[in-house]
C-alpha cells in the first residue's frame, strides 16, 4: 500500500513539475534536445558480450551504434574507435599500455538505419583487444578491464565523446556513452566447490516483488529471495565433486529497487548485479 500511495504522490509531483516547467523551459527534455542541437550523439542500437573470459581469448563484443546531429546525419564525418587497459589488480605489477587506435569508420561506409539515420557496427574478440594492446597473459587478470571508446567527428570539425556527454546524452534516453567498458572475468570451466554467500538488497525496503536466485547444484534447485524488509543473506555450500552448479537471476517487479552480489569460496566477489540485474544464467568470476 506504502508503494501504491507513494506512485500517486509521485505522479502528482511530476505533473505539477511538468506544467511548471513547460513555462520556464527546464525539462530534462530541454536539455536532450539542447545538446542534439549543439553537437551529436552516437546512440546504442544493440550490444553483445558484457565481459571477456581470463580463460577464453575468443569471447568477443559488438556493437551496433547510430549517429544522431541536427542534421540528421549528414554533419557525420567519421567514427573512430581506441581500445584501452583498466589494471585493477595488484598481485601481477602496473600495466598501463597507451589506448591505441583500432578503426576509423567513414561516413561513407554507414548504413541507413530504421530512422533514416546512419548506422555502422564495431566488434572485437578478447584476443584482438590483448593484441593490439600488446599485453600478454601474465600481465591481466580478472578484475581488470578492456575500455572500447568512440570518438565521432563532425564535417564541421568538432568532435564528441565520452568526456562531452552530460548524465541525461549517456543514460537511457539516447544511451549514449562513447565508452564501453569489459571486465575481465575468470569463468570456471566446472564448478568451484566451497561456501558461497549471496547479499540481496531491495532499495524501497519491502522485499524483492517476485525476483528471486535459483542455485543448481547437480540438479537440485533452491531459490532464495528477500520476502520483506531491504535485505537478505544465504550461504551456499557447494560440495567437492560437484558437476553441475547453476546461478540464476528472475526477475519480478520495479525492478529498479533490486541489487544482489555474490561472494565466491575464495572471499572475493564473484558477481554483482543491479539495479535492475540482467535476467538469465549469472556468470561467476572466480580466480584460483
Amino acid at each position: 500500500m506504502k508503494k501504491h500511495i507513494n506512485i500517486l504522490k509521485s505522479s502528482a509531483i511530476a505533473l505539477a513539475m511538468l506544467m511548471i516547467g513547460c513555462e520556464d523551459g527546464d525539462l530534462p527534455f530541454d536539455d536532450i534536445t539542447a545538446d542534439v542541437t549543439r553537437g551529436a550523439v552516437l546512440r546504442t542500437v544493440s550490444q553483445e558480450g558484457t565481459f571477456f573470459d581470463r580463460n577464453d581469448t575468443s569471447t568477443s563484443w559488438s556493437l551496433e551504434f547510430e549517429e544522431q546531429d541536427q542534421e540528421d546525419g549528414a554533419l557525420l564525418e567519421k567514427v573512430d574507435l581506441f581500445v584501452g587497459f583498466d589494471d585493477n589488480t595488484e598481485g601481477n605489477g602496473t600495466v598501463a599500455p597507451a589506448e591505441v587506435l583500432v578503426q576509423t569508420i567513414n561516413a561513407s561506409e554507414f548504413q541507413t538505419g530504421e530512422f533514416g539515420l546512419p548506422r555502422a557496427s564495431v566488434s572485437s574478440t578478447f584476443a584482438e583487444a590483448l593484441s593490439a594492446l600488446g599485453l600478454v597473459a601474465g600481465q591481466f587478470d580478472g578484475g581488470d578491464a578492456i575500455e572500447f571508446r568512440l570518438l565521432l567527428t563532425l564535417t564541421d570539425g568538432r568532435t564528441f565523446t565520452n568526456t562531452d556527454n552530460t548524465g541525461t546524452i549517456t543514460g537511457s534516453f539516447f544511451s549514449s556513452p562513447f565508452l564501453y567498458r569489459l571486465v575481465i572475468k575468470c569463468v570456471p570451466t566446472a564448478p568451484v566447490p566451497g561456501d558461497y554467500e549471496i547479499n540481496m538488497n531491495d532499495s524501497f525496503g519491502d522485499g524483492w516483488d517476485g525476483a528471486f536466485i535459483t542455485v543448481t547444484i547437480d540438479g537440485t534447485a533452491t531459490e532464495y529471495t528477500i520476502d520483506d524488509g531491504s535485505e537478505a543473506s544465504f550461504d551456499i555450500n557447494v560440495p567437492v565433486g560437484t558437476t553441475e552448479l547453476i546461478f540464476e537471476y528472475t526477475p519480478g517487479n520495479f525492478e529498479g529497487e533490486h541489487t544482489y552480489d555474490i561472494i565466491g569460496p575464495t572471499g572475493d566477489l564473484a558477481v554483482e548485479d543491479g539495479p535492475s540485474p540482467n535476467p538469465g544464467v549469472i556468470t561467476l568470476s572466480i580466480c584460483i
